[in-house]
C-alpha cells in the first residue's frame, strides 16, 4: 500500500513534467505490512521530480523517524522502500571531528545521521573497501546490514514491525542485504542525490528550496480557493 501511494503521487508529477520513455523497473517493497510512507516524504519526492532537482540522477528520500527509505530512478519511477537503521543518537549535524575517529572512539551523542540534501556516489573506505557515500566529508554512507557487534541485532532491529528500536547504528544507514543488491547497489552505481529528513530542524531549514516551492504552490492554491467562493 505504502508503495503504491506514492507511485501513484510521484508518478502525476513525473509525467507532468517530462516524458518517461525508460522501460518499467521491477519495485522492490519491504517496508512492514501496513506501514504507511508519511505525506511529507510523499511530497517531497513529488517536488524532486517536478523541479528537476537531480538533473537526472537516482535519488532517495530517507525518513529518519519512521526508519523509511524510498529510492527513485533517474526517470522518477519509484524503484524501491524499505526500512533502515540509523544513527543511535537523534540529530541533524555531524559533531566537528567525528569523521577521522575511529567507531569506538565516536560518542555516544555524536553518533547522529546528518539531515539535508546530499549528493553522493560509490568511492574507497579505509576499512571497508568500496562503499556508497552519501556524504563523503561526514562519513555517512549506505551499506548492507551485516553481524557486526551481535550484541546490537541489526539484522532483528531491520526486521522489526516498527522503527522504535532502528537507532543503532555511529550514523551510517543499513538496509537489508537483498534491498542493498537489488535495488541501492545497481541504482547508485553512478551516483545520486540524497535527501535525509530532520529529527529536529524543521524542513524549512533543512530543504529551503522545497519549503519555497511549498508555500508557493500552497499560496496558489489558497487563490483559486477563494475565487471560487466569490
Amino acid at each position: 500500500m505504502a508503495l503504491a501511494l506514492a507511485c501513484s503521487s510521484i508518478g502525476v508529477a513525473s509525467a507532468r513534467d517530462k516524458k518517461v520513455d525508460a522501460p518499467p523497473v521491477a519495485s522492490v517493497d519491504e517496508l512492514p505490512q501496513g506501514q504507511e510512507v508519511s505525506p511529507t516524504v510523499i511530497e517531497l519526492a513529488g517536488w524532486v521530480v517536478a523541479a528537476k532537482d537531480t538533473q537526472g540522477y537516482p535519488f532517495a528520500v530517507i525518513d529518519k523517524a519512521a526508519a523509511q527509505i524510498l529510492v527513485f530512478g533517474g526517470d522518477g519511477r519509484l524503484r524501491g522502500a524499505a526500512p533502515g537503521l540509523f544513527g543511535s543518537a537523534k540529530g541533524d549535524h555531524t559533531a566537528p571531528g567525528v569523521a577521522g575517529l575511529a567507531l569506538r572512539e565516536i560518542p555516544g551523542r555524536d553518533r547522529t545521521t546528518p539531515a539535508g540534501r546530499f549528493v553522493g556516489g560509490y568511492g574507497p573506505s579505509i576499512d571497508a573497501g568500496r562503499v556508497l557515500w552519501v556524504d563523503y566529508e561526514s562519513a555517512v554512507s549506505i551499506h548492507p546490514t551485516a553481524t557486526g557487534v551481535p550484541a546490537e541485532k541489526r539484522a532483528e532491529r531491520l526486521a522489526s514491525a516498527t522503527p522504535d528500536d532502528n537507532r543503532v547504528t555511529h550514523g551510517c544507514i543499513n538496509v537489508s542485504p537483498t534491498f542493498y543488491e537489488q535495488i541501492i547497489r545497481p541504482t547508485f552505481e553512478r551516483g545520486g542525490v540524497f535527501y535525509i529528513l530532520p529529527d529536529e530542524d524543521s524542513m524549512a531549514e533543512t530543504f529551503p528550496e522545497f519549503a519555497q516551492g511549498r508555500a508557493t504552490t500552497q499560496g496558489n492554491d489558497t487563490g483559486r480557493a477563494r475565487s471560487a467562493r466569490r
